[in-house]
């Protein structure tokens, strides 16, 4: 039973608590005027997320920061004018060959009507600011392998050494597609602090995509987790980093003078740790090639002995630590032994030894199990017996029945076949993720249906390792890749092989990630196909004129303000946007008196932007009573049209909201 407080809400803890649920960076300590160390919002962080312009403050306090910081908040926060813009065709269109002379696409999308995953072309931190209104709160996990700020690593600049009306303007991205990329040098004198401008805004703007029982994961070396880990303690709260993974490979990389480095980390932390879903169980990291090695071992005709002393010698090699508890084998498979007593338990009886025939030697506490059920361990061969009656019988836990468990800090991975296939499809990437190992990393959620959102995609690892693990286990989930358009080196195999960017590289193994996972897979089901988007300007026209600058001709321009160029499925995707609909969500075109009109999800938006609609149209779509119901602002056919417009949604669907562009 709760005790009451009998007092009044102290006002100051409970506002405390929400500024730090809000804004978790904003929280530090001071020095009160005892001298003591107390809790307090930093004020200045706090002025600069609700800011606009960067605020200056100096107080010293304990507390994370670097040169720069506040506008890498202001960063996060800036507004953008951009959308993105669907490419639905090309699918089928070559682009390039294969070393075998076969012809590859790599441009458009796959299967765009009904796929749930999406591929999106651009900037990562104006991606992730366009996808805040829509997927806000929706995605359950995010993985993410960002540069690693090894000195050579291009990265997202933004440059905070120009003014605030330049910056706005220029977003701080440019390349041949309006982004800018640098190489981060350790002679720069800025080798952290533009390492953390880049991480820092897109960390707190995946924050906010996180779903309130979701994690984010994130590989990193040496160089920067330190910084990362403080990072994320500002933008996420110490409390809700989970763990910090060693990874081990095979593949070393010696590009070190002393120390040839075959470790990275991988860490794991929660949007609110209180409410991340327990249960994780994840395979045991090589178990696959090691399970294969026992049961080759069990049917090499060997004897028991023979197969027990090869597997003492396997479980010492670090690829297969894990395992090193497995050191019995019998006909089953291998297996481990542990107690079979239960402190306080009362069952006591004699469990007689199968082939001295007397009773075994048992212990100051009581067996675990019934004697009924101990019989059945017994008679299904689950109960270890030693020599004689002397030694205590044991449970055996065999390897086969517990494939899984709790992941471990420590994870061996062997990258090696990967690198081979990267390497035979000429995609180039000297050093890319293992697919067991992001599939290691998915596994760990609970959670099999759910958006999977990386936003350094780079050659689509995460992507292929979705599809192949939803094969595997029968899940669903999807992936959201987002990736810079980076330009391929004109030196490398990738670019020789007809890949210009990274982009295509990424959709292309996608596409035969997809191939390759159903030929193996024939009974699987999983979704191959992609959504792809590119970010651009916005479809909407700058209209911005003094009246010294208006002509006659200037009228006709301004009575359609979509841009020339646009189709009515761009203006279709940025009303998702806007609206908050899923970008990948169902999409239905349909002819209703001549005009094009989408159904998106069943009715939730209908969108109609061709010209000259009639009330035949309205009339029409007004029936199927949709959530939202979308049109151009000057595409009725006439003022009888617009007049009436209101009266047939009252008249038919009164609760329908109604927008135009």
């Amino acid at each position: 039973m709760d005790k009451l407080k009998m007092q009044t809400v102290n006002k100051a803890d409970e506002n405390f608590k929400k500024l730090a649920a809000m804004f978790p960076n904003a929280v530090t300590e001071t020095i009160d005027e005892n001298g003591e160390v107390v809790r307090a919002i930093d004020k200045d962080v706090l002025m600069q997320e609700i800011s606009c312009k960067v605020v200056d403050g100096n107080e010293e306090r304990y507390q994370f920061t670097w040169p720069d910081k506040k506008k890498s908040v202001l960063l996060a926060n800036a507004p953008i004018n951009k959308t993105l813009r669907p490419v639905r065709d090309d699918e089928t269109t070559p682009t390039g060959a294969d070393s075998e002379g076969k012809p590859y696409c790599s441009s458009g999308s796959v299967d765009f009507d009904n796929t749930e995953n999406l591929y999106i072309e651009g900037d990562n931190l104006e991606v992730l600011k366009l996808l805040q209104e829509t997927y806000l709160g929706k995605i359950k996990m995010i993985y993410i392998d960002p540069p690693y700020n090894t000195g050579n690593d291009f990265l997202y600049e933004d440059d905070f050494a120009q003014d605030i009306e330049e910056y706005f303007a220029s977003s701080g991205q440019f390349d041949h597609e309006g982004n800018r990329l640098f190489t981060n040098t350790e002679s720069n004198g800025r080798f952290h602090t533009d390492w953390l401008n880049m991480i820092y805004p897109r960390l707190k703007l995946a924050k906010d995509l996180l779903s309130d029982d979701g994690i984010i994961l994130i590989s990193i070396d040496d160089k920067e987790i330190d910084n990362l880990m403080r990072c994320c303690g500002e933008v996420f709260g110490m409390s809700n980093i989970i763990a910090t993974f060693i990874v081990v490979s095979n593949s070393a990389k010696n590009n070190s003078r002393f120390v040839s480095i075959t470790h990275e980390y991988l860490l794991c932390v929660a949007k609110n740790k209180d409410a991340t879903p327990t249960g994780w169980a994840v395979a045991k990291t090589n178990s696959d090639s090691f399970i294969k090695i026992t049961q080759q071992l069990l049917k090499s005709g060997k004897t028991m002995d023979e197969i027990h002393s090869e597997l003492l010698s396997l479980v010492k090699y670090p690829k297969y630590y894990e395992f090193d508890h497995y050191t019995y084998v019998d006909e089953r498979g291998p297996f481990r032994a542990s107690d079979l007593t239960a402190p306080g338990s009362k069952a006591r009886y004699d469990v007689i030894h199968p082939v001295t025939k007397k009773p075994c030697k048992t212990g100051t506490r009581g067996w675990a199990y019934s004697e009924s059920e101990m019989n059945k361990l017994i008679d299904n061969n689950y109960i270890l017996f030693g020599e004689t009656e002397t030694v205590m019988p044991q449970l055996k836990n065999y390897l086969f029945d517990n494939e899984k468990s709790l992941p471990k800090s420590v994870l061996f991975f062997d990258s090696q076949s990967s690198t081979k296939w990267m390497k035979a499809q000429k995609f180039g990437f000297d050093f890319p993720k293992a697919i067991d190992y992001i599939k290691y990393v998915l596994s760990m959620y609970p959670k099999s249906d759910c958006e999977v959102l990386d936003f350094f995609s780079g050659s689509a690892t995460t992507a292929h390792s979705v599809m192949q693990l939803n094969a595997e286990d029968g899940g669903h989930r999807k992936f959201i890749m987002v990736q810079l358009p980076e330009v391929v080196d004109e030196k490398s195999e990738a670019y020789k092989a007809g890949y210009k960017n990274i982009c295509e590289i990424g959709k292309e193994r996608i596409r035969r990630a997809a191939k390759k996972i159903a030929e193996e897979n024939p009974e699987a089901k999983f979704d191959g196909g992609f959504r792809v988007l590119k970010c651009d300007t916005s479809n909407m026209k700058d209209i911005y004129y003094n009246p010294t600058e208006y002509e006659p001709s200037l009228f006709t321009s301004l009575e359609d303000n979509i841009k020339e160029d646009r189709t009515s499925e761009d203006l279709l995707f940025q009303v998702m946007l806007d609206l908050g609909v899923l970008l990948s969500s169902k999409i239905e075109e349909t002819t209703i008196a001549g005009k094009i009109v989408f159904n998106v999800e069943n009715n939730y938006l209908i969108a109609c932007f061709d010209g000259n609609v009639t009330e035949e149209v309205i009339t029409e779509i007004a029936k199927q009573k949709p959530y939202y119901f979308v049109m151009r602002d000057s595409s009725m056919a006439n003022d009888s049209v617009a007049t009436n417009f209101e009266q047939i949604f009252a008249a038919y669907s009164p609760e329908t909201v109604r927008k135009v562009l």
